[in-house]
C-alpha cells in the first residue's frame, strides 16, 4: 500500500508538499512516547501518534520512519509542517483515533514494526 491510498483509507489530510504518494508502505507503529518509538520501532514504518509538536519528527527522522499520521484530527504546528516539509517528511492529519487507525492499517495488510523492547541490554 503506497502513501496516497494510506491517506484515502485514513480519511487523511496530508500536510507536506511534494511527497511521493507513490511511496510503499508496509510496517506501521502506533504510539505517543517518542522514547518507545526509537526504542522499539522498525525503520521505514509508518509512525501513527497523537502529538503534534516539531519533536515527532525529528524522531521520525532518526528512526528512519516512512511517514507519519496525526491521530484524532489534531493540527500540527506551522513550525512542526516546515519542519516535516524541510526534511522531506510526508506527513498526514486524520479524523481517526489510534486504535482505528491502527485497525484499519492492519485490514489492508500494513504489519507491526514494533519489535520486543529487549531488557537484556540493561541487566
Amino acid at each position: 500500500m503506497n502513501i496516497g491510498e494510506i491517506a484515502v483509507l485514513v480519511q487523511g489530510k496530508i500536510l507536506t508538499d511534494g511527497i511521493n504518494k507513490n511511496l510503499e508502505v508496509v510496517g506501521a507503529f502506533a504510539g505517543d512516547l517518542m522514547s518507545d518509538v526509537l526504542a522499539t520501532i522498525k525503520p521505514e514504518a509508518v509512525l501513527i501518534t497523537g502529538l503534534n509538536n516539531p519533536q515527532v519528527i525529528r524522531t521520525a527522522l532518526i528512526a528512519d520512519v516512512r511517514m507519519v499520521i496525526i491521530a484524532r484530527g489534531k493540527q500540527p504546528s506551522i513550525e512542526m509542517v516546515e519542519l516535516a516539509n524541510s526534511e522531506g517528511m510526508p506527513m498526514i492529519s486524520s479524523p481517526l483515533g489510534l486504535f482505528e487507525l491502527s485497525a484499519r492499517l492492519a485490514e489492508n495488510d500494513i504489519v507491526s514494526f514494533e519489535q520486543e523492547f529487549d531488557l537484556s541490554k540493561y541487566d
